[in-house]
């Protein structure tokens, strides 16, 4: 494993598309050994407007040590996005290892009330140095 590798999922109408970077010298501010940010793209391919509620991540280190992260929304926002519409965000993940990887899902909520969950695949994080 020599670079970030970032994944691709689909679900219920929602593609979810992963693209994350090593950031050089980021992990100071964060008071870690490293840090990666990522950049998440959501595509709606459904018929109906869908509102992001939640998002659920698994983060999990070099020496197997996870961690799960949950909360409303993302980046402080529930947007709602319209069939053939896209979302995109950039966020970041402090490591205390330089190797990683995250995986998770988001849950949205359909016009009619209704809920589902639609996963993001696991995608690698890897420091550039140790490429």
């Amino acid at each position: 494993m020599n670079e970030c590798v970032g994944s691709e999922s689909c679900a219920h109408g929602i593609r979810v598309l992963t693209r994350p970077f090593f950031v050089p010298g980021g992990a100071v501010q964060y008071g870690c050994a490293y840090l990666f940010a990522y950049e998440i793209t959501i595509v709606n391919e459904g018929p109906e407007e869908v509102q992001l509620l939640w998002r659920r991540w698994l983060i999990e280190d070099a020496t197997g040590l996870q961690r799960e992260v949950t909360g409303a929304g993302v980046v402080g926002r529930q947007p709602k996005i319209a069939p053939g519409e896209r979302f995109e965000y950039q966020s970041a993940c402090p490591l205390e290892t330089p190797q990683g990887s995250m995986e998770g899902a988001f849950t949205f909520q359909r016009a009619d009330g209704s809920m589902f969950e639609t996963p993001v695949a696991r995608f690698l994080l890897v420091a550039a140095e140790q490429a």
